[in-house]
């Protein structure tokens, strides 16, 4: 059975990583990442499926900021499929700007949108590792923030009945391959083969993927 139905409503949420710059005039914009490749994707090979994708990505969010626009970003927009992938900006900012969020405050906020997901919505749930490739030793040093809040998602996923796409597990194997700035060049945001690395994730998480 698929797992996307015909006439479904996907909606990809999160930060600079699933944004990348989408119109903020064009609702239908879904930017040049990892989000319009799953939407060409299934559409090229799967193209009896009629599905509205929807990005909602905005750059430089944290779990908390999602909450503030859960409501009109997420339940009003009356999704079939949910896809979350937020994380990084929890850690980052505690090293840019001394703004600390506890793995406890993470999960919580965390609970939040899918507790008011499951609650207003019949969606199902995708969640994705945030993710962090070594460019740089103070990346590398951030893993110590970084790895219990990847841990959180994989308990919510179990927990809540969604699809994990193990990302961070992804990009490390992706490495043996390539070195770390060929798919992430400052660690934290796609390149183009980082983002085609993450659609196939999703594909493939999803069972949707044709290779």
């Amino acid at each position: 059975m698929s797992f996307i139905k015909d006439g479904a409503t996907v909606l990809f949420q999160g930060d600079s990583v699933t944004d990348v710059y989408r119109s903020r005039e064009d609702t239908t914009d879904l930017g040049p990442g990892y989000a319009m490749m799953v939407a060409a994707w299934l559409a090229a090979t799967q193209p009896s499926k009629r599905v509205q994708f929807i990005n909602r990505g905005v750059g430089g969010n944290k779990t908390c900021d999602l909450a503030t626009r859960w409501q009109e970003d997420c339940i009003d927009l009356k999704p079939d499929v949910v896809s979350i992938l937020v994380g990084i900006n929890d850690s980052w900012r505690r090293y840019d700007s001394n703004d600390f969020t506890s793995t406890e405050a993470f999960e919580t906020n965390y609970r939040r949108l899918l507790d008011w997901t499951k609650k207003e919505t019949s969606a199902s749930l995708v969640l994705m590792e945030p993710f962090l490739s070594p460019v740089t030793e103070d990346r590398t040093a951030w893993r110590e923030d970084l790895d219990p809040k990847i841990h959180v998602v994989r308990k919510l996923a179990v927990e809540y009945g969604a699809i994990l796409i193990p990302l961070d597990g992804i990009f490390a194997a992706a490495c043996s391959h390539r070195e770390p700035a060929f798919w992430c060049p400052d660690g934290i945001h796609p390149s183009i083969p980082g983002h085609g690395l993450i659609a196939r994730a999703w594909m493939e998480g999803t069972g949707e993927y044709a290779g």
